[in-house]
């Protein structure tokens, strides 16, 4: 079918899609007959003048329409094509796709069948707007290889924080100035206010009832309705948290910013807590399931009730009834939208039922159905669309600020930093056998966390020395730095079988080539950094090589554990293919088959740089995988490949030099998989309260997700002691120190070689 121009933006006024969608809800109709196809239209676009008219004008045209199928302007129909993701209209690729970057080709997908037409509500376009406002090329269109995926606020602040020399993510530079300024701090300014309506949007879309739109750039605080306007300035006495102080610029002050971050935490706590007891008491009092829809009252003789009547008023019980009949309609409505037969049905249950919170659902469904609607809304009881994995921005990586009113979903909102931190918390609270509530620590507690884990380590154990560890081999202090020891290993996944597909997912991110450096701390205030003397944590590029002789003899603490354990894997498994590596940084790479022979060449050519986003990497090594196993499984057309009962269990390493954007995500990702297990390595500086916050953060999710392991190291490296502990998570049961020793030996690879 052509679709033609002025057909196109008739229906881009009434829904503002993307041309593509628009095109799919055409295709869609024209499947029909000529009254369901009106009624389609209508029930979908509503009866609006536009509406009418576009209507209209489709049906006149609607035979051309059918006559010219074969000419999409955006390309074929969504239900001709194979596996499809329809929230952007990417094919799942070929699997003949030459792309360097694409995995080796393997089976085709197994579609999961027809298309369903796309449903939305308020929520989901409220945060299709923020994501093309927060995105730098303003568009959600999958990343190429030379997009930059950092969302353009978040890049120009870090650029800021960077030139005024402020290292606490929190804190915002202040410049003062009685006069238009052109600073890049007031442009930066400018840029937030221009951003105010659509982040007004979201509040809107977001909020309970009875919450009101507050932005930290309305003015004097006097006059809004932040009610943090009030809280002391980390730039000191005299400034207000908008930096109404002397003129000039502002540095923050560390008692002063100790003071904002304490009260900040009452603060979110107590309006916690407030906004939680409003939800509560919004809901419904009667139960809105019941099979009455109406509540008959007893005929009263008193003349208010009478002349009540007669002008037309409901009782306190009418209005209750009629309320429990609008959420009740709305939640059947969201429900059908979102999973519209018995496939997708299937999906969400199963989803559901693996994460561990579907009795938690259910009784939130059936107790607070104002709470749960607004969480249906939001998609917190679905898995993750695998589109999101490669976009620059989507819901879960929305930010969320307290101070500046960017909301998040539930009512305690307050204290995450983005929506799948929020989400996730949200999930760990409501899963079956969780006792009390899992609050997320305020950073004050996690630093001092963070220093108790420090504290902790201890002298690696002195029969895992090795002459030739990185640390030794560069020379760069002498002996490991103390480590903090892994908890006992337990088995809960079965011990890995000959069938298990095994991976390596490698951080390639810019940071794994610098100088390992070290915050230096005022109270909470970073106020600098100091080099730390350990090996960095690659091993040299090829070309890095060529320039400096002596890097070819050097192997980094990220190559040489990549190196033990691909050895001695391959040992125990008695064969010498190898085993698939996949890099992220911005975006995925798949680097090939690594094995003893050519690993030197495959890793001089990997690309080092960029930021750290995980899940764009999860999702190329889960795509191989199920590639390889692709007759096991079926492809969605929005939750990607669902597992089936004898699709082999994929074991995967992954390594990290720091917490990755996106890693909430990651692990919320994790959660709802019983077909992988996901033994994690972080690399870390000695001494640094980073990154034992982050160890503490995935050694939570480890304790509380059985498929994911976790070991770290800092410092100088004990390269053994850390590939022995690995193998015991990856394989699954206990290696004794004999067979580790046995897997060590160099293998015989003479025959293909």
């Amino acid at each position: 079918m052509v679709l033609r121009e002025w057909d196109l933006s008739q229906l881009r006024q009434v829904l503002p899609l993307e041309d593509s969608e628009l095109v799919q809800i055409v295709d869609y109709a024209n499947r029909l007959d000529d009254s369901e196809a009106k009624a389609h239209l209508h029930n979908l676009l509503g009866d609006s003048v536009a509406s009418t008219d576009f209507i209209g004008s489709y049906m006149e045209h609607r035979g051309g329409l059918l006559r010219d199928q074969s000419t999409v302007v955006n390309g074929p129909s969504p239900l001709d094509m194979p596996a499809t993701d329809l929230s952007n209209n990417k094919v799942c690729p070929p699997m003949d796709n030459k792309d360097d970057d694409a995995p080796p080709p393997y089976a085709s997908s197994t579609s999961s069948g027809f298309a369903h037409p796309r449903h939305t509500n308020a929520v989901m376009e409220a945060a299709k707007i923020r994501a093309e406002d927060e995105v730098n090329q303003g568009s959600e269109a999958v990343l190429s290889s030379t997009d930059d995926p950092q969302q353009e606020m978040q890049q120009q602040l870090q650029v800021l924080q960077y030139n005024y020399r402020i290292y606490n993510s929190e804190i915002e530079p202040e410049h003062d100035s009685d006069y238009l300024c052109v600073c890049p701090i007031h442009k930066y300014k400018r840029r937030k206010m221009a951003r105010v309506p659509v982040l007004e949007r979201w509040s809107k879309a977001v909020q309970y009832p009875g919450e009101k739109f507050y932005s930290d750039l309305q003015g004097v605080a006097v006059f809004s309705w932040n009610p943090y306007s009030m809280l002391p300035s980390v730039f000191g006495y005299g400034q207000s948290v908008r930096g109404m102080g002397s003129f000039g610029m502002c540095q923050p002050l560390a008692d002063c910013h100790a003071a904002n971050l304490r009260q900040t935490i009452a603060l979110n706590n107590r309006l916690n807590r407030e906004a939680q007891a409003k939800v509560n008491d919004y809901e419904p009092k009667v139960n809105i399931w019941e099979a009455e829809d109406e509540v008959v009252e007893k005929e009263t003789a008193s003349r208010f009730a009478k002349f009540r009547k007669a002008l037309g008023g409901k009782s306190s019980t009418e209005k209750a009834q009629e309320k429990a009949k609008e959420v009740r309609e709305a939640i059947l409505n969201e429900e059908q939208g979102r999973w519209p037969d018995a496939q997708w049905q299937h999906i969400v249950a199963t989803y559901q039922d693996k994460v561990g919170m579907a009795g938690k659902i259910a009784a939130l469904r059936l107790s607070c159905p104002v709470q749960y609607l607004h969480l249906l809304r939001a998609g917190y009881f679905e898995p993750i669309p695998v589109a999101w994995a490669n976009r620059a921005s989507n819901p879960l990586k929305f930010s969320v600020e307290a101070a500046a009113g960017i909301r998040g979903i539930t009512p305690v909102w307050r204290g995450y930093e983005d929506l799948a931190e929020e989400r996730l918390y949200w999930v760990l609270n409501h899963r079956e056998g969780s006792v009390g509530t899992r609050m997320k620590p305020d950073f004050i507690s996690e630093m001092a966390m963070a220093h108790a884990r420090m504290a902790t380590a201890v002298e690696p154990p002195p029969l895992y020395f090795s002459a030739d560890d990185t640390c030794h081999v560069q020379h760069t202090t002498a002996g490991y730095s103390r480590q903090v020891m892994p908890a006992p290993f337990q088995a809960y996944d079965r011990p890995e079988v000959a069938e298990d597909d095994s991976m390596i997912l490698l951080d390639v991110s810019g940071s794994m080539g610098f100088e390992p450096l070290r915050p230096v701390y005022e109270q909470y205030l970073v106020t600098g950094y100091e080099k730390s003397t350990q090996p960095k944590n690659r091993g040299e590029s090829g070309m890095e090589r060529h320039r400096d002789e002596k890097a070819a003899n050097e192997t980094d603490v990220a190559r040489a554990v990549v190196r033990r354990f691909t050895d001695a894997l391959a040992n125990h498994d008695h064969q010498s293919k190898g085993y698939d590596l996949v890099t992220f940084a911005n975006r995925a790479h798949y680097v090939g088959t690594v094995n003893h022979v050519n690993f030197d060449s495959m890793w001089g050519g990997i690309r080092f740089g960029g930021g750290t986003r995980v899940m764009t990497g999860w999702q190329m090594v889960k795509d191989l995988h199920f590639q390889k196993h692709s007759g096991s499984a079926v492809h969605h057309e929005v939750y990607g490949w669902q597992a089936g009962p004898e699709t082999p269990m994929l074991r995967l390493l992954l390594l990290l030099d720091g917490e990755a954007t996106d890693m909430d995500e990651f692990e919320l990702d994790l959660l709802g998989l019983s077909w992988a297990h996901v033994t994690i390595f972080l690399i870390g500086v000695d001494g640094c309260p980073h990154h034992h916050r982050h160890a503490n953060e995935l050694q939570r999710i480890s304790d509380v997700n059985h498929h994911v392991s976790f070991v770290d190291a800092q410092g100088n490296c004990p390269e053994r002691f850390v590939t022995h502990e690995l193998l015991k998570r990856h394989l699954g049961y206990d290696v004794s120190m004999r067979e580790f020793e046995q897997m060590e030996r160099p293998p015989v690879y003479a025959e293909i070689a």
